[in-house]
């Protein structure tokens, strides 16, 4: 019985303080619906905004005359990156818009698109992917050390695999072109150890056999490969 009532007492204690500060309570209660409300409103505006920039971005990418240049396909990406900067699809036309930077031999405009985004979206999914875009571009420009340091970089902060391996072929090339095949060498044992089964695993592999047999016919002077050790 006790217990039964021990609700009721607790009410009836309470009561007088709930009397004492009802317009505190009311006026409490009353923000905390407005907040949710906003929360709510705002949620939904983001998830609208996503929907509307994913079709207009694939709207955009079903008419693209096809005769369109790579510039004019850019400048097309770009727009929809800036009408839609802070949603996924935004993110990915900017990318796409880079890419076709690149494609059209833009490569210091693609660079920094590419870098554009990287300042903007530093945690974003596609953020190693932009950051192998930068690399890429430093490289088409002939800035060797700049493009073998940003393909470093990559390497050894992201974990996108794919990126990673591309960073790690990119680096690879850039060591073969300086006369340094045993960095190139370790280099492609990586990619092949880590994907041999991707095409860009098959790559590497060709040019590592090729590497192989040039520093095995090299003068015995040359210094071996140090051995590839995967991390673990």
């Amino acid at each position: 019985m006790q217990l039964q009532d021990a609700p009721a007492t607790y009410f009836f204690k309470l009561w007088p303080w709930f009397e004492a500060n009802r317009i505190r309570i009311i006026w409490g209660g009353g923000v905390i619906v407005v907040a949710a409300g906003l929360i709510s409103f705002y949620s939904w505006q983001r998830d609208q905004k996503e929907i509307t920039a994913g079709k207009a971005l694939t709207q955009a990418m079903k008419s693209i005359p096809r005769n369109a240049t790579a510039s004019q396909q850019a400048d097309l990406y770009l727009k929809i990156s800036t009408d839609y900067q802070d949603t996924s699809a935004g993110q990915r036309a900017s990318l796409q818009g880079a890419a076709m930077l690149f494609a059209a031999g833009r490569y210091a405009d693609a660079q920094a698109q590419f870098q554009k985004f990287l300042d903007a979206h530093p945690g974003s999914f596609f953020a190693a992917q932009a950051a192998l875009g930068v690399a890429t571009s430093l490289d088409a420009q002939g800035k060797t050390d700049l493009a073998a340091g940003v393909y470093q970089r990559i390497i050894n902060s992201y974990s996108d695999a794919t990126a990673v391996d591309s960073a790690r072929f990119g680096l690879a090339q850039i060591n073969e072109r300086q006369g340094k095949p045993a960095e190139a060498v370790n280099l492609y044992e990586a990619i092949v150890h880590y994907n041999p089964n991707s095409s860009l695993g098959s790559e590497a592999g060709l040019r590592l056999m090729e590497l192989k047999t040039k520093l095995q016919s090299a003068s015995p002077a040359t210094a071996p490969a140090a051995p590839f050790k995967p991390n673990h």
